[in-house]
């Protein structure tokens, strides 16, 4: 098949990059001609500060990325549909996430209309965590822009209902497949010499931007419990802020956490990411809302048990007892949590459950459900 990805990848960074150019290699290697179709401007500044970040890797050799779609320029809309539209590609593939996105890749989905051409969606969110004015109305005009969908948690593919109650387009599930480009899996030691920790202590590790809905704070209140001193118990916090991070450096300070949180807060490069998760003994997620992750898919990767709260897709992905702990978005449960894995000797019982549970998290999962639509 000829297969034209539609979204995110270099020179943008992140999650949405990482999956599409993911994506792509897959399609590769089950012997498909693959392209992604890209942003010139993804974030407009005057609505998204400081929120576009710039890959300082050199282009990927292996992937021909063509950029031409700019979120806020229509004329860019129609262009990057037309030139769709002459590759004459079998399959269209957009990675949706955001409402605003919503006319730039709609739009683009409806000119690129071929015979011969079915467009598919990967949906993270349509409702998004941050509601803006006018998100339910974009959504239904992106889902209308295609033929199909596949939603990588169930709570999303229930609102799919709320914009096609009629169930006039497939849809399918299928979770967000592992992370496992991020480099092979180092020993502790090697892990914790190249971050500068010692040995001698309990690792959680917060992992990816940092974000109001993502409960760092909830996590610091957490550690605030005497109980996480007396055990040895650190948390290491590896991302960048999204926002402004005043309020958690007010925190760490309020709760004298100084000697007792690693802030790495710089962006982690894809091969300095498996020193973390390598480094840490549990992976946590306090998210006060969320629909999938692709944290916990990192964390399956390297084969580390997780800590996530009861809100969207988490406890689908995180089966509770299994390959970790789910509670509700609550630091005291938070705490309690972390205690009980320490104390009680988890981690053996955990970790082999994530390696059982990892085998449903293969890529070709992801392109059979998209091939079947």
């Amino acid at each position: 098949m000829k297969i034209i990805i539609l979204g995110t990848a270099w020179p943008y960074r992140g999650g949405l990059s990482a999956f599409n150019e993911r994506l792509a290699r897959q399609y590769q290697q089950e012997g498909h001609e693959v392209e992604i179709v890209t942003f010139t401007l993804q974030y407009p500044s005057f609505l998204f500060p400081g929120k576009t970040q710039y890959s300082e890797e050199p282009a990927p050799e292996d992937l021909k990325i063509t950029r031409k779609l700019n979120a806020i320029n229509p004329f860019s809309w129609i262009s990057t549909g037309l030139y769709i539209k002459r590759q004459k590609p079998d399959l269209v593939i957009t990675k949706f996430w955001l409402p605003f996105m919503a006319p730039a890749l709609g739009t683009a989905n409806r000119v690129a209309k071929h015979k011969g051409t079915r467009r598919i969606s990967i949906l993270d969110n349509l409702i998004p965590h941050e509601k803006r004015p006018g998100d339910k109305l974009f959504a239904k005009y992106f889902v209308n822009s295609v033929d199909g969908m596949v939603a990588m948690s169930k709570s999303v593919l229930a609102d799919v209902d709320l914009f096609d109650p009629g169930h006039k387009k497939p849809r399918t599930f299928c979770p967000h497949p592992l992370y496992d480009h991020y480099g092979a899996t180092i020993s502790r030691k090697e892990a914790l010499d190249l971050i500068g920790l010692r040995e001698n202590q309990h690792y959680v590790l917060f992992f990816g931007f940092i974000r109001d809905y993502k409960g760092l704070d909830l996590l610091l209140e957490a550690m605030a419990d005497e109980r996480m001193e007396q055990m040895g118990v650190k948390l290491i916090v590896a991302g960048e802020f999204y926002g402004d991070p005043k309020p958690y450096m007010e925190q760490i300070k309020r709760l004298d956490l100084s000697s007792r949180v690693v802030m790495h807060t710089d962006f982690i490069p894809d091969h300095e990411v498996n020193r973390y998760f390598c480094a840490a003994d549990l992976v946590a997620q306090p998210y006060k809302t969320a629909t999938q992750s692709g944290v916990t898919q990192i964390a399956f990767h390297f084969e580390k048990p997780m800590l996530v709260t009861n809100v969207g897709g988490l406890p689908e992905i995180v089966p509770d007892g299994k390959v970790g702990f789910v509670v509700e978005p609550d630091a005291q449960q938070i705490a309690d949590a972390i205690v009980t894995f320490f104390n009680d000797y988890w981690e053996v019982r955990l970790t082999e459950g994530v390696r059982e549970e990892k085998r449903k998290y293969l890529w070709t999962n992801m392109t059979s459900a998209i091939n079947k639509l």
